[in-house]
């Protein structure tokens, strides 16, 4: 019996090894969970990147953000994005990141890389790359003169529809580790991601251009309007593939007499491309009967577009000015447009406000109001959409001032310039196309 009991204790794991394995196993299932934990970090992060990616719509902005996006998924110092040329074997384009000032000052007298060593062997062989000593490579030839040391380099080719774009190399990890397994799938599932994000950057440039190309064919170029001087600009959308309502135009006269107008279609899609056309034809039609008044033309024009046409709102200022004295006179009505803006030889601003009357297509019955004033010589009046001066953050009575003030501040010089002016340094927040046109009477 005695024996029988030693031999059941001897069979049984002591005390102290239990404390043992279950410390082992605990510590086992502690480094689970922190795998388990990093691997969501870097799958959130990874999702996060996309995200940010995709909000891109300048190819050059998407690019830039790919590299830094994947350094900061494997932290890495160094990150590039090498584009090839057409023909797939030559890089034509390096965006470089995680190098300081002075790193770009010793590469300041660097050429373009080339595509050979490393580099060409990635180019080559597209497929993932983990080197974890580049100078003992077979396909090294080293650094360029002043380029930072580098050890490891992780790359990854990135495809669009089935081509390879580029590829996006990685080097350094910050915390002196060569890159791993783990480190090459994240950014390999970044890449994927990156190519549709390029390739929608694509699409979206292509559209856009054609919605500018199309927009600018629907407006006239101005004709010769001396004795006054004119200019005009358009500019789109912030946003890709939006139309815009926005036109303009200007027509001479008999007797030194020139008439302007400047109106926005309400929404931004052919149907307000094509209503803007066919309401600046219309216009232009009816500019040409001096006996009626501005804001008669415009009851003309609105009843026209309303038995005729199913446009939306538009809103339009329509201008005339003719000779009086030793200056002009401008006669003016507006369907709920932002007024025009009068500059004075001695640099004045003033917005020429007055009673407005309805947008078109509002209501036919309500009358149009008209307005003149004189204009001294080498005076400039300045047409505009509310493009101009919209933004979300600022009043309108904010803007217009912030307006008027730049006009004020480059009113000497030419035409073209100003407006250029303009439209280059507006205080709206862009996202909805503008058209400026200025007019400029003769100097004394």
């Amino acid at each position: 019996m005695a024996g029988e009991r030693r031999g059941r204790h001897s069979g049984q794991p002591q005390l102290p090894d239990l404390h043992a394995r279950l410390r082992t196993e605990l510590d086992r299932i502690d480094e689970q969970l922190r795998a388990l934990l990093d691997a969501m970090d870097r799958m959130q992060g990874l999702l996060d990147s996309v995200v940010a990616i995709s909000r891109e719509v300048e190819l050059t902005a998407v690019l830039h953000r790919i590299v830094t996006t994947a350094m900061d998924l494997v932290g890495a110092r160094y990150g590039a994005l090498g584009v090839l040329n057409a023909s797939g074997e030559r890089l034509e384009e390096f965006i470089t990141a995680g190098l300081s000032e002075r790193e770009l000052d010793d590469l300041g007298d660097t050429d373009l890389p080339r595509g050979l060593g490393v580099l060409g062997h990635l180019i080559s062989h597209p497929e993932p790359h983990r080197i974890d000593d580049i100078l003992s490579h077979p396909s090294s030839v080293g650094f360029p003169p002043g380029h930072p040391h580098m050890r490891t380099l992780l790359g990854v080719a990135i495809s669009v529809r089935g081509e390879i774009y580029g590829d996006l190399y990685l080097a350094e990890r910050r915390d002196g580790q060569p890159f791993d397994v783990q480190d090459e799938n994240v950014v390999t599932a970044l890449a994927s991601a990156a190519g549709i994000a390029i390739e929608n950057v694509r699409l979206f440039e292509q559209v856009r251009v054609g919605a500018e190309q199309f927009q600018r064919l629907l407006l006239p170029a101005l004709p010769d309007l001396r004795p006054f001087g004119a200019a005009a600009v358009y500019r789109p959308a912030a946003e890709p593939s939006k139309l815009g309502g926005d036109w303009y135009d200007a027509i001479p006269l008999s007797d030194d007499v020139v008439a302007v107008v400047i109106g926005d279609v309400v929404g931004h899609d052919l149907k307000a491309a094509a209503a803007m056309a066919s309401t600046r034809n219309m216009l232009r039609a009816l500019l040409f009967d001096q006996g009626s008044t501005p804001g008669a033309l415009l009851a003309r024009l609105d009843r026209i577009l309303q038995a005729i046409t199913t446009n939306p709102v538009t809103t339009t200022a329509l201008a005339r000015i003719e000779p009086e004295g030793p200056g002009w006179r401008i006669r003016w009505s507006t369907a709920g447009h932002v007024p025009p803006l009068l500059i004075t030889p001695d640099g004045q601003a003033e917005y020429l406000t007055a009673e407005p009357g309805l947008p078109l297509g509002v209501d036919l019955e309500e009358p149009r109001p008209d307005h003149s004033r004189f204009l001294p010589p080498d005076a400039t009046v300045a047409f505009f959409t509310d493009g101009l001066i919209e933004h979300p953050a600022h009043s309108i009575d904010e803007s217009l001032n912030e307006l008027a003030g730049l006009a004020s501040a480059h009113t000497h010089l030419p035409l073209h310039e100003f407006v250029r002016a303009l439209a280059d340094h507006h205080p709206s927040d862009g996202h909805d196309d503008m058209a400026v046109l200025a007019l400029r009477t003769p100097p004394a």
